[in-house]
Formats: structure tokens, sequence, C-alpha cells
């Protein structure tokens, strides 16, 4: 089968002539009114099921569906560009980086807020309020105070024209493209207003998404982000908006602004369901309260919940609610007298640096952390924190002696943030990385383009002791039974020193160590010996070569089908594979340079390890010979389902699109590869055109 189900460029004019005719019954000139009116019943359908989805996570129809609207309004744009508009769904990105941002007024000062620490000052807070009113006859709202970053978006009869940071609360910097590039964010309201309103919201970075972004700048080799707030804060500030599209930030809008030419309610409760009505997202959990015990009530619940929160919150606000009353209290300062920010206790602490130790890693890269005086942070005993390497400490200064403060954020590793200069007695003295490695004593080096040291041992027992347990891992060979804690202790007892040494355990050598239990000994013994037939690229995975992740072990087996014939392969050889480029090549090489790693693979081979893909030459498989590029949020799939399928049957997977890219797999919300592939004329096909593909190849 030579053309693999594949569509031509042909087949693809034919597809926008269809679309062409749908819209207006012709296939030839379609700039008419009929066309218009179409285009509009689409954005209303687009915008409609955005709302659903992005705003009340309800969706009425399925990311199939959903796509085609998208593909069916985006190809028409493209065939008749001046219909574009710009709160058009497609034109969220823009097309090109910004070369910085002006600044922006507001119309009114968008002001920041006091604080309370406890009851006592909430109390006094509000006597306040209450003496310059001359009543305390008043109803308060109570929100969550999220640690995002605070943005006003200015709408003129329904479209946004333009969105802003705080700044100085007076000014703030146009970032409206990146704003743009938030689906949470309507980009025309629901129904139209005439005249203009500017609404504030709080941007903020998702903790599940953060947590998943971090571990692929690690796989990637890059630095982590500190933490949710300050990745929000630097994607917003992106020049070019398609780096912040990447970025799954979401929104919640908390109050008017300004308005012009439009009825206003006459408080923040009725204020924030026109808002809501308007198409925004609120908080479900803003609460409205008559009284201050209702609002400590309300304090005390978040303040044990707040971890269950998708986002950072660190207090409540408090307001009060009827508009007229805040026009009366004003502000004094920048802070408004109506309002005050009730903090939780603190996630931070201040505690001496008491050494800095080094943890060496499965890759020999030696990690420094922080050993601290204990110190209690939100409820938890820190006794040792993150110092990420040896940048880090040089650029903040942090010296071992230090009075230090310590951050500790939801899920996050707590770290040490900044050192308290002001403590400082003049015993502390500089840290310096090792120049020898702490576990083996073998000579460390810092490669030029890294800011990690590393030891260059390979029989360092620090590194055998990592390497076990990624080898061991779910994503590697995925040995049920065998986590973190028993991979220490047949380490300690000498049992096993190298991975290949797992397959030499017996049921008798298990069920004496401690705390083991004679059915666990056996299920381990079972779930060793299935392993050995786990899948050629979980083996590469697992053997732990610096800078393989699972997308490229995937192509090194599909490309080599066999271990010996990898281990043997040439830099050119490796540099023809998609996604293989030379730091991954030169590592490969090097891991198999070395003698004990060839005696680990020799010993594993000896033991039975499956070291072949299942099929002995690629020329077989119907995919053989194809690229492929994923593009957009898929439906049905994972991205690592889709490009396993793709694997499997011969074909590759490619970041970038080129000349030599046959298929783009577009989902929703393609982004630049789906211009560049345009551009290229390459064949684009969707999810379920993508499925379709798979299920005839697979049953071919």
């Amino acid at each position: 089968m030579k053309d693999h189900g594949r569509v031509n460029n042909y087949q693809k004019q034919t597809q926008i002539s269809k679309i062409a005719e749908w819209v207006n019954g012709e296939s030839e000139h379609m700039i008419n009114p009929s066309l218009n009116r179409k285009i509009d019943q689409l954005r209303v359908q687009i915008n409609r099921h955005n709302y659903l989805y992005y705003v009340l996570s309800q969706p009425e129809i399925s990311d199939e569906t959903y796509d085609r609207l998208m593909n069916q309004l985006r190809i028409l744009e493209e065939t008749h560009p001046e219909t574009v508009t710009l709160e058009s769904p497609t034109q969220r990105v823009g097309n090109s980086p910004s070369q910085g941002f002006n600044a922006i007024s507001h119309p009114l000062p968008l002001l920041s807020l006091a604080n309370a620490f406890n009851n006592p000052d909430l109390i006094a807070w509000h006597k306040r309020a209450s003496n310059l009113l001359n009543t305390d006859d008043f109803s308060l709202v109570c929100e969550l105070k999220m640690d995002g970053l605070a943005v006003a978006l200015t709408y003129k009869n329904g479209i946004l024209i333009h969105g802003a940071t705080r700044g100085d609360g007076f000014r703030g910097e146009d970032i409206t493209q990146n704003l743009r590039t938030i689906h949470s964010i309507p980009l025309s309201l629901s129904r139209h207003i005439s005249g203009t309103l500017e609404v504030r919201g709080e941007v903020y970075f998702p903790k599940s998404h953060f947590s998943k972004l971090n571990e692929q700048r690690i796989e990637a080799g890059l630095p982590p982000f500190s933490n949710p707030r300050n990745s929000a804060a630097g994607s917003l500030r992106q020049l070019d908006p398609k780096i912040t599209a990447t970025r799954p930030l979401d929104i919640f809008i908390y109050g008017l602004g300004y308005a012009e030419s439009l009825p206003m309610p006459s408080n923040h409760w009725d204020a924030i369901e026109f808002i809501k009505d308007l198409g925004f997202k609120t908080n479900p959990y803003n609460e409205y309260c008559t009284d201050l015990s209702q609002v400590q009530k309300y304090y005390e619940k978040w303040m044990f919940q707040k971890e269950r929160l998708d986002y950072d919150a660190d207090g409540i606000v408090v307001k009060i609610n009827q508009f007229s009353y805040q026009t009366t209290l004003g502000h004094v300062a920048r802070e408004p007298r109506w309002a005050i920010a009730y903090k939780f206790p603190a996630i931070q602490g201040v505690t001496k640096l008491l050494d800095i130790g080094i943890n060496v890693g499965r890759t020999g890269a030696l990690n420094p952390y922080a050993v601290l005086s204990p110190v209690t942070i939100g409820g938890v005993i820190i006794k040792t924190a993150s110092l990420h390497n040896e940048d880090y400490i040089r650029n903040k200064d942090i010296r071992i002696g230090d009075w230090v403060v310590v951050e500790r954020a939801g899920e996050v590793i707590p770290q040490v943030v900044i050192p308290v200069v002001t403590r400082r007695t003049n015993t502390e003295y500089e840290f310096t990385m090792p120049t020898n490695c702490p576990s083996c004593d073998s000579i460390t080096i810092r490669n030029s383009d890294e800011s990690m040291y590393y030891c260059l041992n390979q029989q360092c027992s620090a590194q055998s002791l990592e390497k076990l347990k990624h080898f061991v891992s779910r994503e590697a060979m995925d040995i049920e039974g065998i986590g973190s804690k028993l991979c220490e202790n047949l380490f300690e007892s000498g049992l096993v020193k190298r991975v290949s040494d797992i397959y030499k355990l017996s049921f008798f050598e298990l069920k004496n160590l401690d705390h083991m239990a004679d059915i666990s000994a056996k299920k381990i013994i079972e779930a060793i010996n299935d392993s050995k037939s786990k899948s050629l690229s979980r083996l590469i995975f697992g053997l732990g070569i610096i800078h393989v992740g699972l997308q490229a072990a995937e192509s090194l087996s599909t490309h080599f089908m066999n271990l010996d014939r990898l281990a043997k392969s040439s830099e050119s050889e490796l540099l023809e594979i998609p996604g293989i480029g030379t730091t991954i090549a030169g590592s490969i090489i090097r891991y198999f340079a070395e003698i004990d790693n060839l005696r680990i693979v020799d010993s594993l081979k000896a033991s039975g390890l499956n070291i072949r893909q299942s099929i002995d030459y690629t020329d077989m498989l119907p995919f053989s010979g194809l690229q492929f590029v994923l593009t957009g949020k898929l439906g049905k799939l994972t991205r690592a389902m889709a490009e396993a399928a793709i694997v499997s049957l011969g074909g590759q997977v490619s970041k970038n699109v080129t000349h030599k890219t046959n298929y783009l797999v577009s989902g929703s919300d393609p982004g630049s590869k789906f211009h560049t592939a345009v551009r290229f004329g390459t064949t684009i096909i969707h999810e379920e055109d993508f499925l379709d593909l798979i299920d005839r190849n697979r049953s071919n």
C-alpha cells in the first residue's frame, strides 16, 4: 500500500470547494451577503462553545465537532481575508512579536489593598469604615485573594480593544495581544452593549498545568519556573504572543472598573452577576456576607481548604458591597478604604541556612540543596530546600550561615528565595561547588553551555542508586512493587548494584529483607519476569542515557529495531532521525563507549530481556518513510497516544513542519504549524481522519 490513505493537494482543494458550496451554494465568487451571514453564524456558534468549555466547564459538543467549526471558519477567512475581524475566534494569537509594551492609562486607578493579618485587624478595619459612614448596616462580599497578576480589560461596544497590567495603579503595560490568547477572556461579549466597559481580573497559572510544564522543562534540560505567579507574569510579558499561547493561563474577573454610557448595578454582588451574564468567568467561591462573623467563617474555611484549589490563594478579599458607600469612603494613598486583604498565615518563613549539601542524580548532575534550621511553613516542618544550581546561589548571593527566606507553595518543593542581608554578622561564607563528587570522590566538571556540575564516574554509587530508581519507574520498565524505598534497601543490602542485577534476584533473597512478606516477594518476582517482555523503547529509556527522553527512545527503537544496532550507531546515522540532534547523538555515543554500560546491556540480554522490535524491518510497516507533525489539542487521544500510534506503524514524529513533512495532524487551536503546513502544501488531516487512517493501516 503506497498511498497510505494519503490526502493529496487536489483532494484538499476539493474539501475547500465543498465548504465554499456550503456557504452559498456556489463553488466560485463567495463575496456576498450570504458569506458574511454564514461566517457570523460560525463565530456565534464557536464563541458560545468557547464559553461553555472554558468558562462554565460544561461542553455540549465533542472536540472533533468543535474542530470542524473552527476549521470551516479558518478556511473561509483565509479564502476571504477581507472578512476577518478583530473579535473573530481565529484571531486570538497575533502574527508577529511585539517590539515592546506601550503604556495605557487606567480611567480609574487600579489600587492595591491594605492587609489584615488577624481577626482584630479585620474588626479594626470594619470599625473605621463604620465610623466614616455613620452606620454599620452594610453587607460584605468575600472573595479568594488569588496570587496572580491583576489586569484591566476594556471593551468598546462589546469588543475587546485592549488589556493592561496594573502597573503603578495609574498606568499599566499594554499586553492586549497576550491576553487575547487566554480562552476564558471573551473577544466579544455574549450580548451587545453600547459604550465603554472596563473590568478587572486576576490572571493565573493553574497549579496542575504548572507542575506538568516544569516536568517538561526539566526533561528538556531547561531550568524549572520558580512558582505559578511568576510564570503567569512572565508569560504575559512575552513579546511574542505565540509563546504566551502555549501557556495554559486562565482568569477570574473580580469586578467592574469603569463604565461609560451603560446602566450599572448599585452594588458589587449584583455587578459580579452582571459581569457573569456578559460571558466573563467569575470565581464560583465568592460569598455574600451580612456581618463579620460570616466573613471569619469564610476565612477559616479556605485557610484549611486552599490546597485543594488549582491556584495559589494567600488570603481573602473583603469588600463593602454597596457602591454608594464605596464612593463615600474613597481611598487613602493607593489603598481603598472599602476593601481589605485578610491574609492567610505565611507560606514563607525565615530560618538559618546551616549548610549546603549535594545530591548526585542518575545522570551524575550535582544538585545543591539547603540544610536548614527546622522551620514550620504552612503547617509543615521544613528542614531542607532546593537551591537549584550554582548560578542560582551566586546570583542570589546566598551564603552558608545566612538567615534566609524559605518559600513553600502548594505541592512545590520548598526553595530558598533570598538571603536576609540585614541580619549578616560577617561570619557567613560563600559556597563553592565541590571539585570532587561527594559520593565517589571522582573529579567533577561543568560544561560551558550548562549550569550543572557532573560526576564523570559511571560507577558512582549515588548515580547507580538513582539509575536503579529510574529503571524500575512506571515510565521505564514499570516493575510494580519496587519503589524508591525498596531500591534503597536492595542497594544498601548489596543485592543490587546495577540495574541488570534486578533480574538475578531470587524469591528467598527478597523475602529475607526487612518488612518483606512472602506474598509481596512473590509478586515482585512475577513483576520482574513480566518486565522482560516490555518494549524496546521502554528499555532504551530505562537505561537512563542522558538527554534521551520517552519520545527519543521511541524514535530510536523504531529506527534501529534492535539494541545492538543502536549501540553500534554513528553520529551521522543518529542525526538522520527526526528529533535527534547533536546533543542527544553525542550522549548516546558516549553511553555505549563505556565498558561498564556495555556489560550492563550484555547482562540484560543474558537475562532474556526483549532487545528487538516485534517487526524486524521498518520498510514492512505501512507508515515507513512518512513524517508526521502534531499540533493543537486532540480530543480522543493524548499527544503521547497519537505519537505511539504513528511510531507503531513505522512513521516518524517531528516537532516542526518542513518540506519533508507528509502529514500535519491538527487538533483545536493549532497555531503557527498549521499556517506553515498550508504554505508548504502539506497534507492536513484532523483527528477523526487521523483515527481512520490509523485504523485502515492497522487492519491491512
